[in-house]
């Protein structure tokens, strides 16, 4: 039981005024702030004005990074994200959990993704960052809700990481199966394929994100195509953006180089991550240099010979 308190009757009533007026004086100031436009509440689903959660540095900076417990590894093998393909283990793989700005126009807290060691540090910066931007996203859930099924998961427009498979269409094994590749809004950002004349979107519901452009006339902004958010993934070593390939196009996809990521599964951890940084290092000191050269000409020159690594 509370032990009775040790102000008197009049002081508690005085205090609980002093909270009341300060509470309405909040409230008013705030009102007042969004008349005179300072606060511009915009619902990032439909482009119009909307309840929007504010987003401090708290909430957009409270990423974190877990090992991958025993029984997290052992409910990855059973839905079957982890098989016997998988190039990397669960001991040189990273949970990354971090708030996210969903397209209700309200910060989330439950955003989850599994990437290798390596470059997990970095990609709690690019959702750091995702977030200040209020860049939005759908939902980001471990690929065990879905049983390792990336057409479930890409039709539930659900973020994703790590999943041991192969490339779809093909016999190479995924960057996603080494925790080096990330696919953002798959509804805003489809995978496309040509057959002949005709295109195919994956999934179905992306065919209303076929035109890529943003800033057309009459035309309301569509937030979360990932076009605004190729620098973001690249300052953070994820220099491949799958918009850039001819076929398939490959929009809501972001990944590491091939050989790079080879070579990170060969090394012991601490190697692995200090390569990574290296890779990360190289290309923001390109962007950053006195000739400040174009992303395109520092992906190149940040992957081995120059080379495409995909």
């Amino acid at each position: 039981m509370p032990a009775p308190s040790r102000y008197s009757a009049p002081t508690c009533m005085f205090s609980a005024a002093v909270a009341v007026l300060l509470v309405a004086s909040s409230v008013a100031a705030l009102a007042m702030q969004r008349q005179l436009g300072k606060i511009q509440p915009v619902n990032p689903a439909q482009g119009q004005p909307g309840q929007v959660e504010a987003v401090g540095r708290d909430q957009t900076k409270a990423g974190k990074i877990e090992a991958i417990s025993p029984a997290l590894c052992e409910d990855m093998r059973i839905h079957k994200v982890l098989t016997s393909e998988a190039p990397v283990g669960c001991n040189r793989l990273s949970l990354v959990t971090f708030p996210y700005f969903g397209f209700d126009g309200r910060v989330h807290g439950d955003g989850e993704i599994v990437v290798m060691d390596a470059a997990a540090k970095h990609v709690v910066g690019i959702f750091s960052k995702l977030a200040e931007m209020r860049f939005p996203i759908a939902k980001a859930k471990l690929m065990n809700q879905y049983d390792g099924n990336d057409d479930a998961s890409m039709a539930d427009d659900n973020t994703s990481a790590f999943n041991a498979r192969k490339i779809v269409g093909g016999s190479s094994i995924s960057l996603h199966a080494y925790g080096l590749a990330i696919d953002v809004n798959p509804v805003q950002n489809p995978f496309v394929t040509r057959s002949g004349p005709s295109l195919k979107f994956d999934p179905p519901a992306a065919i209303a994100y076929a035109n890529r452009f943003n800033d057309r006339p009459w035309k309301k902004a569509r937030p979360g195509m990932a076009e605004s958010v190729i620098d973001v993934f690249a300052d953070g070593g994820f220099l491949i953006w799958g918009g850039y390939w001819s076929d398939p196009i490959d929009y809501q996809h972001f990944q590491a180089g091939r050989r790079l990521a080879e070579e990170l599964a060969r090394l012991p951890p601490a190697q692995a991550a200090s390569a990574f940084d290296a890779v990360v290092e190289r290309y923001r000191a390109c962007r950053a240099g006195s000739a400040h050269a174009s992303r395109t000409a520092c992906v190149a020159s940040s992957t081995p010979g120059g080379r495409p690594d995909f």
